[in-house]
């Protein structure tokens, strides 16, 4: 029996890998704004461990004005191909300026010059206009390391809650979750 839910999560997740299931890392965040509005989008896990799941984004963005406003999120993954579902809550936080800094660096050269080009959630002209601003970037940043931009950032959510749903034959689905307290994690077995 699993008493840790990031250790299960990693779990269900290495099986997701297994078996091929296509943007098994896509995750559906949701956030509020201060007075409570609600948005989702999809977004990119990029790791999962003790301390909680970590996307990225721009700071400026919807969803970084959201948590700046309303530091508060939840996930949502389901992989069909396994029948699994997870869904995650908790507060959240930035990463450190370092671990962000280690992430860009992975990052392909041209999803960093995108990064840069794009003011990410505003307006704007069209396309090309993007593209232009690439163009420049790339040229500008020529023979050079690009360095992480202002305000883009990582964020963890340190959860408070995962539920592990399973599906089942007539509609029986398995549900566990876990809850967080002073003592630890707490498993709840949940009816469909």
């Amino acid at each position: 029996m699993v008493n840790d839910p990031v250790a299960l999560f990693r779990q269900w997740y290495a099986q997701a890998c297994r078996a091929g299931v296509p943007l098994r890392d896509a995750v559906a965040l949701a956030t509020a704004d201060a007075s409570g509005r609600p948005s989702v989008r999809y977004v990119l896990l990029k790791d999962a461990d003790r301390r909680g799941f970590v996307f990225y984004t721009h700071a400026a963005s919807r969803k970084g004005r959201e948590l700046a406003a309303n530091p508060r999120a939840a996930l949502a993954f389901y992989w069909h191909k396994t029948g699994r579902q997870v869904r995650v809550e908790g507060r959240v936080v930035r990463v450190p300026g370092a671990e962000a800094d280690a992430y860009w660096a992975t990052r392909p050269r041209l999803s960093q010059l995108g990064a840069h080009a794009s003011h990410q959630s505003r307006p704007y002209a069209g396309k090309y206009e993007l593209v232009k601003a690439v163009a420049r970037l790339t040229l500008a940043f020529r023979g050079r390391t690009i360095p992480r931009p202002p305000g883009w950032a990582g964020y963890r959510i340190v959860p408070r809650a995962v539920e592990f749903w399973t599906r089942g034959a007539f509609r029986l689905h398995e549900r566990l979750l876990f809850t967080r307290s002073a003592r630890g994690w707490k498993r709840t077995l949940l009816q469909p």
